[in-house]
């Protein structure tokens, strides 16, 4: 050896060992049962409710024009989505699947309100307020219709039933694309006004990633504030600009996307008012429309599991409990109701970027977000505060998304180290079904974004939708295939159980059968003995 040009020495055994596998995530800092010092939560807590006001604000923007209202009735949309949302997280968080889970909008059920919206029944009335209420009334009844859909399968435990055969392996394609598969949120909504969005994204990732790792300081402030900061400093960067003249002879739709100015929110919302059911009027109810919005209520329920399985990996917990995640999904069927009673044009699943939120913190507090339900109601009912926050550029939103998508994804990607990724079997599963769920939603969005409508165009409205809003969800369309070869490809033998990880959750398809689920996800106020787990 010693002549320099010796052969390098052999390594040690235990460095060619590959990384430990781990049934939770260590290096989170403060776990679901564990909340940071009060200070520290509160201001994480806002900034969990700054991240999901992105989605908030981004679907009523789409819907209420097309629905005849204009900014009044877009900035009380508005507000009554964050109040239903902060009541839906603290009952997901308290009564739920107690995880540290936002559950916000979802654009799952934009379809169909589109289609109602489009329904010929509305096309004769002439005055814009009067169909708006109209258009309202009938999404509500739907959303009613549809919230019983996933009120009956969670909370009979029939989803319990079918959560118990998803492998790790059949989990990756589900959880991988509900972060991925919202790429057309992230670049595309940068690029809208890019010297905005461009900043906000090289600045988060900066102030998360490079100056942690360049201080070796103890205490974690930057980067676990980092989102707060960097869009702190871009808006006001916005707003200068703004004010500065930069967009004067700019063309509509930059200054719509680039000015500080243009959301029409502050301007609109009234300085306080409290949401209540039934503000819009009665809901009417339409069979087929009923139909479509359960499609799409189905596919949430899909897309959530999904979601609440990487909250889980993100908070520290154990894999679901296949009973705790149909608690959640009843829980969320009863969100849906509270959707459809107050009126929020839209249904609700988990938040898929808070979901990442947790992973860019590193802060799985379910404490956090329960303040962050606060916020969302508190700013829901002072209603020219919170329209301030809700009118951030649509650019500096879609910045977010690039990073806190991207987490989730990779945490669907990370259920891999429970699989043998050497076997045909896997590779093909794996392969086939990330590939299907990019491939059949691509096509199905191309066709309607040029012919104007699915490429199920049958006599019958109702039947349309449920096939377009289906095939049109990546993370569906991926689990779903994932799920079904996964559970009907030779599967009894020993080496394909182990091949497809299920041996390791094997303890966890009962509550009883770790002793950890009990600490994250047992009922609080003793009422565990009133609705036992199984």
């Amino acid at each position: 050896m010693a002549g320099g040009g010796g052969a390098a020495p052999a390594p040690k055994q235990d460095e060619l060992q590959p990384h430990p596998v781990k049934d939770q995530l260590s290096d989170v800092s403060y776990c679901i049962t564990s909340p940071p010092p009060w200070p520290e939560a509160i201001l994480l807590g806002f900034q969990h409710y700054l991240v999901m006001l992105g989605t908030t604000v981004i679907i009523p923007t789409a819907l209420v024009p097309q629905m005849g209202g204009g900014n009044d009735e877009k900035a009380r949309v508005v507000q009554t989505i964050l109040f239903v949302s902060g009541l839906n997280t603290l009952l997901q968080t308290f009564f739920g699947t107690r995880l540290p889970a936002v559950i916000g909008a979802s654009y799952t059920f934009v379809m169909p309100t589109i289609s109602i919206i489009l329904a010929g029944r509305y096309s004769d009335i002439v005055d814009p307020h009067e169909k708006f209420l109209h258009i309202m009334r009938g999404t509500q009844g739907a959303l009613i219709v549809a919230s019983a859909l996933q009120i009956v399968v969670g909370f009979s435990g029939l989803w319990r039933n079918v959560v118990r055969f998803l492998s790790p392996l059949a989990a990756v394609p589900l959880v991988a694309l509900a972060g991925f598969g919202l790429y057309e949120l992230g670049f595309p909504g940068v690029a809208k006004c890019i010297e905005i969005g461009l900043p906000q994204l090289v600045l988060l990732i900066i102030l998360s990633q490079y100056i942690p790792h360049a201080m070796h300081s103890e205490k974690a402030v930057v980067d676990r504030f980092a989102v707060l900061f960097s869009v702190t400093i871009v808006w006001v960067y916005a707003f200068l600009l703004t004010v500065g003249g930069a967009y004067k002879h700019a063309a509509p739709k930059t200054q719509l996307h680039c000015r500080t100015d243009r959301s029409g929110l502050v301007g609109a919302a009234p300085w306080i008012r409290v949401p209540y059911p039934f503000q819009w009027g009665a809901p009417t109810f339409d069979a087929g429309e009923a139909f479509a919005m359960m499609a799409a209520s189905f596919v949430a329920l899909v897309e959530s599991t999904g979601s609440f399985i990487a909250v889980s990996r993100y908070a520290s917990a154990t894999p679901v409990p296949p009973s705790v995640l149909s608690r959640g999904i009843g829980w969320q069927g009863l969100g849906i109701l509270l959707d459809g009673l107050f009126g929020t044009a839209t249904g609700s699943s988990v938040s898929v970027e808070n979901a990442g939120l947790l992973g860019l913190t590193h802060v799985g507090s379910r404490r956090v977000v329960q303040i962050s339900a606060g916020f969302m109601i508190f700013f829901s009912i002072l209603g020219k505060f919170g329209a301030v926050f809700a009118s951030i550029p649509a650019p500096i939103v879609a910045a977010l998304y690039c990073l806190l998508f991207a987490y989730v994804g990779s945490v669907g990607l990370s259920f891999l180290q429970f699989c043998n990724l050497n076997s045909f079997r896997t590779k093909f599963i794996l392969g086939f079904s990330v590939f299907m769920g990019l491939s059949v939603p691509q096509y199905f969005n191309e066709y309607t974004s040029v012919a104007g409508y699915g490429p199920v165009h049958t006599g019958a409205r109702w039947f349309n939708d449920i096939i377009n809003v289906i095939f049109s969800s990546k993370p569906f369309v991926a689990g779903f295939v994932a799920f079904f070869l996964d559970n009907t490809l030779h599967k009894h033998d020993n080496a394909t159980r182990k091949d497809r990880g299920h041996h390791w959750w094997d303890r966890f398809r009962s509550f009883k059968g770790d002793n950890r689920n009990e600490e994250f996800y047992s009922l609080p106020f003793n009422l565990n003995k009133f609705f036992p787990s199984v």
